[in-house]
């Protein structure tokens, strides 16, 4: 595996990583963002799109890179630690930075705001749910992996509502399985459709089921919209899946 560059401290911004181009021919039609884990890279997550890819020939799949430096490497957030302030100070400070990223990067695709994917890793799923929550034009689909928002961080009354899907391990002892419920919880409170999948005796991180997951939500979000009032696929429903 390729070593992960250690993330500038001087000039924070994100930036981009390694991609897998779409595999058709021609202009891509759909972006999905990969954001990784604290202390991770983008070179860690963009070999899960292999898995993908396939099945999304018209996506271009982009790993952005984290803008602050931190003791174990790269993070999104400027603090160490998950406590809620943390986590919350963090956002803040780097939400315009991801805001802005994706729309230079859908420009440059000149693709609209709702053909866009994003899929994030623990400090990376934290940061897609805060920003694609609140994007003008909503994402396609939000899919956090061992992710969850603080009860602090208000979300608002969203003016869109992305679908969001919760991959989150039973073990997790950084991001507890309890956050990411009641961050589910607290979504579906205000009308969004989220959703979740629960990994039996995993701890933080993804496995091969995930994965499989989360290619079908992605395919199912942007290849095969659903149609208006159609009932959710198989795969998720208002509770939880233990598979």
């Amino acid at each position: 595996m390729t070593a992960c560059a250690t993330a500038s401290a001087e000039a924070p911004r994100i930036t981009a990583g390694p991609k897998i181009a779409a595999l058709s021919c021609g202009k891509p039609v759909y972006l999905v963002v990969l954001l990784h884990a604290e202390g991770s890279c983008g070179q860690e997550v963009i070999d899960l799109a292999l898995n993908w890819a396939p099945e999304l020939p018209k996506a271009d799949f982009l790993a952005a890179e984290a803008p602050f430096a931190g003791a174990a490497g790269a993070r999104w957030f400027p603090g160490e630690g998950f406590s809620p302030d943390t986590i919350s100070a963090g956002l803040t400070a780097s939400a315009p930075l991801l805001d802005a990223f994706l729309d230079e990067m859908l420009a440059a695709r000149r693709l609209p705001g709702d053909h866009l994917a994003l899929v994030g890793f623990s400090q990376g799923a934290m940061l897609a749910l805060d920003v694609g929550l609140r994007r003008a034009v909503p994402p396609a689909v939000i899919i956090a992996f061992g992710g969850a928002l603080p009860e602090a961080r208000d979300v608002g009354a969203p003016r869109t509502q992305p679908p969001v899907v919760f991959i989150h391990g039973e073990n997790d002892a950084v991001v507890p399985v309890a956050d990411m419920i009641a961050t589910r919880d607290r979504l579906k409170a205000l009308g969004l459709p989220a959703k979740s999948m629960r990994r039996p005796s995993l701890g933080h991180g993804v496995d091969d089921d995930g994965i499989i997951a989360a290619g079908s939500v992605l395919t199912a979000s942007l290849v095969k919209p659903k149609a208006a009032g159609e009932h959710d696929d198989h795969h998720h429903d208002d509770h939880d899946h233990d598979h």
